[in-house]
């Protein structure tokens, strides 16, 4: 499968301002997808933990050649993932290689990334840890991340731990929230700072979500995600009058927020 260059997957992040988390089985992966770009979203993350991962992403990177396609929930420790996929061998979880493989263009975990994965990845496919410390956000970007998901942000403190942590890492890594995100929290998120904000369908109200989802409704969903990437489109603008992410080169992104993507 061809994988888009991390500058171009960098890019696209960037000028959405958003990664959709896709964890709901009872909804077809191309059709969000296609709901997503409707919306003015280019990229997913597809999550390890619905079933059958693989395929699905496979699936969405041949149907979708230019659309932005993420690997998340990875296991990227030799040891977890054979106790995982031997009390699963039904459904076993895939390796990194094998997301790459698949057409991945990042790969994302609620941990660190291996040594190992850094080695075979870094400057290749974009790769975005989770890190809960400061420790971790420094070593795993040291290493090669270009962006560092903090998770589970709520639990974590969401904004005003985002607003602690920034001046630990000197405000130069870019981080990217994931884990309670809504149209509530997401001000304040910009506010301190956030270029790109992860979420999952559990920013749509339930009983939308749950129309969505009997009906197979895409057009209603595609709305849905509108109004997200409508409130995130007017915040960044107000909070960076010099940039338009829709057209600003990482270059000038990097310039103007001080954040430094790993890409040289």
């Amino acid at each position: 499968m061809q994988n888009m260059d991390v500058k171009n997957t960098v890019s696209t992040l960037l000028k959405d301002g958003f990664i959709l988390v896709f964890n709901q089985d009872k909804l077809n992966v191309v059709k969000t997808a296609e709901a997503l770009i409707n919306a003015g979203v280019n990229n997913m993350e597809v999550t390890c933990r619905i079933n059958k991962p693989l395929e699905k992403i496979a699936r969405l990177s041949r149907a979708l050649p230019d659309f932005v396609v993420g690997a998340a929930s990875l296991i990227d420790f030799p040891e977890m993932l054979s106790v995982y996929n031997k009390a699963n061998p039904e459904d076993p979880q895939p390796t990194v290689d094998q997301v790459v493989d698949a057409g991945a263009s990042y790969i994302v975990s609620a941990g660190n990334f291996s040594d190992e994965s850094y080695e075979k990845f870094a400057g290749t496919v974009a790769i975005i840890p989770g890190c809960s410390t400061p420790t971790e956000i420094l070593a795993q970007f040291s290493r090669g991340a270009n962006l560092c998901k903090v998770f589970p942000a709520k639990q974590l403190g969401g904004p005003a731990y985002i607003k602690a942590v920034d001046p630990a890492i000197h405000k130069t890594i870019s981080l990217v929230p994931t884990g309670g995100t809504n149209a509530a929290n997401i001000p304040d998120y910009i506010n301190a700072e956030i270029l790109v904000l992860g979420g999952s369908f559990s920013m749509i109200e339930k009983p939308v979500m749950q129309k969505i989802i009997d009906r197979q409704d895409y057009d209603l969903l595609s709305a849905q995600l509108t109004k997200v990437k409508q409130l995130i489109d007017k915040l960044r603008a107000e909070k960076w009058p010099d940039i338009d992410f829709a057209s600003a080169p990482v270059e000038q992104v990097s310039r103007v927020t001080g954040r430094n993507f790993n890409l040289n």
